[in-house]
């Protein structure tokens, strides 16, 4: 009789413990914290370039010194690099000349940001007129799309620059967002402070 006692306390114990599901509650959603820098910049002016203009000082430039395992077109190819941020903005230099027209490197600028139009919920066309010389559209493509800003400057007879920022991460827009917008900021300087060079 005591060893049945002994055996239904445990029964009964166990069944009551069984049917105790543990309550989970999800956790909230968080996202690392981001330390931005504080704002300065700095002068690009380089023998290997046909202009200047201001980039952070938290930023690098590196040349490029090959184009899928081939010489650039130019010389003035480079990478502005945030390495804080994982970020690169990538800047190509193509002189206007009758084997590259101005109406054909805008199409292949329009062409490369179309690319994006498979991912991308919208993009913005902003066009740009700093003085008689500096013109350009910055393309700012919302969405997750490999590349949220990219931009071409150009005074239509001679010169033709080309910039598109990428993230070193998979595109997640809504964690990127805060970040890309830092970065535009930096790029529309670069913009308002661009001068084409004889």
């Amino acid at each position: 009789m005591r060893l049945f006692a002994v055996v239904f306390f445990y029964c009964c114990a166990w069944c009551f413990t069984a049917c105790d599901e543990p309550i989970f509650s999800p956790k909230p959603r968080g996202f690392p914290k981001v330390i931005y820098p504080e704002r300065a910049y700095q002068a690009f002016d380089t023998e290997y370039c046909h202009f200047s203009f201001e980039y952070p000082t938290y930023a690098d430039i590196q040349q490029d010194t090959l184009f899928f395992d081939e010489k650039p077109i130019d010389p003035c190819w480079f990478d502005i690099v945030i390495p804080e941020f994982a970020a690169r903005i990538h800047c190509s230099y193509f002189p206007i000349s009758t084997s590259a027209s101005f109406d054909q490197l805008r199409s292949d600028a329009f062409e490369m940001v179309n690319k994006h139009n498979i991912k991308a919920n919208y993009i913005d066309e902003l066009v740009i007129q700093n003085n008689d010389e500096v013109g350009g559209i910055v393309f700012d493509i919302k969405g997750p799309a490999a590349s949220p800003f990219q931009f071409y400057l150009t005074d239509s007879t001679k010169h033709f620059l080309r910039g598109a920022l990428y993230f070193n991460t998979q595109a997640r827009p809504d964690s990127l967002a805060p970040i890309a917008e830092f970065v535009k900021e930096d790029i529309l300087h670069l913009i308002d402070s661009f001068a084409w060079e004889e």
